[in-house]
């Protein structure tokens, strides 16, 4: 069965802490106020989901006429059309949850704490490291 507009916006933001929002006109899904999905080119029938490139390339090897990578830099940075007539509501919410599992990684290693001044750091002694700076 063909998937809907609506059914992509169901099935972005039925994961957890997902919001939609809007991003110069066009809709978009964010978790912690970072996109894992849009709606940018919906009037062409296509969702779009925010990958890594060898996830895209895994995708479009499986499925290439569901799965296409979005033309320019976007699209060699991983980010994908879905054909939206074409894929099943199986494959659409495993493709989703994989760009939001990716998003949810990727702002959990952005906000990992960082060292209070004097503390030791995995780039060595501070001390040092404020000389290194200093020079």
């Amino acid at each position: 069965m063909a998937m809907t507009i609506k059914d992509f916006r169901r099935i972005a933001l039925s994961m957890e802490w997902a919001e939609e929002g809007s991003h110069m006109g066009a809709v978009d899904f964010r978790v912690g106020g970072r996109i894992f999905c849009t709606l940018a080119h919906a009037k062409k029938g296509y969702g779009n989901l925010m990958l890594k490139p060898e996830q895209q390339a895994m995708f479009v090897a499986d499925l290439p006429g569901i799965f296409i990578p979005v033309a320019g830099g976007w699209g060699r940075n991983g980010a994908t059309h879905v054909v939206l007539a074409k894929v099943s509501e199986d494959v659409l919410d495993g493709a989703i949850r994989t760009a939001y599992k990716l998003r949810v990684e990727a702002n959990a290693k952005a906000r990992k704490p960082k060292a209070s001044p004097g503390e030791k750091t995995p780039s060595g002694n501070p001390a040092a490291r404020k000389k290194k700076l200093d020079s």
